[in-house]
Formats: C-alpha cells, sequence, structure tokens
C-alpha cells in the first residue's frame, strides 16, 4: 500500500473527525468513558494502515489490514451505542457511520486482494 493511498488519507481524515467528536463528548456532554472507547478505536484504523504500509512480509501487511478492519467494525459499535443513548444526533451518526463504513469496504477489499 503506498504511503499516500486512499485508504490512508481517508483514515487519517475519518481520525480527525474522530478526534473532533471525542471533544465534543467530553466538552458538550462530560462523556468520558465512552468517548475514550471511540476515539481508540477510531484512530487506530488509521495506524494500522500506516503500519501495514511498512510491514515486513505480505502476511504482516495482510494482518495489520484485518486489525484496522476490525477496528473498523468496533469503531461502527461505539457510533452505534453513542447514538441510540443520545449523544450523537442522527445527521452526525449517519456521516460518521459512512465513512467508517466507506473505510472498512475498503480494508475489506484489500485484504481479499492481498492474500
Amino acid at each position: 500500500m503506498p504511503s499516500e493511498s486512499i485508504a490512508y488519507r481517508k483514515s487519517l481524515e475519518f481520525s480527525k473527525r474522530i478526534v473532533g467528536l471525542y471533544r465534543y463528548l467530553n466538552s458538550e456532554h462530560k462523556e468520558y468513558v465512552l468517548s475514550k472507547q471511540i476515539l481508540r478505536s477510531g484512530t487506530s484504523i488509521g495506524a494500522n494502515i500506516a503500519e501495514a504500509r511498512y510491514g515486513i512480509s505480505r502476511k504482516d501487511f495482510v494482518s495489520k489490514i484485518y486489525i484496522a478492519l476490525k477496528e473498523c467494525a468496533e469503531t461502527i459499535y461505539w457510533l452505534e451505542l453513542l447514538y441510540s443513548c443520545s449523544f450523537i444526533g442522527e445527521m452526525e451518526y449517519k456521516s460518521l457511520l459512512a465513512d467508517c463504513e466507506e473505510l472498512r469496504k475498503m480494508l475489506s477489499a484489500t485484504t481479499r486482494t492481498a492474500k
């Protein structure tokens, strides 16, 4: 995966949105537990994509992409929970979910191609 891959750029932009969500949840809702969970999983997607770029083998590359894929699934869970508990509105939920789903699809396709 080249250093400026689409997945890398999109994951970096998504991470920025997650950091903004974390700040919002902390300042507006004084919510510290769920916000920390989504911060961790949402930013881990891009971190694992970045690591995969420097994998020492194809197996290592695929392993890191799978981890990023699992972090997408976890992030989707936290988004659903935050929405269902009324910490975020429908518009923000749908927008973040769409971005995360797009990353999930890209990573899923990458794992199929890299195998």
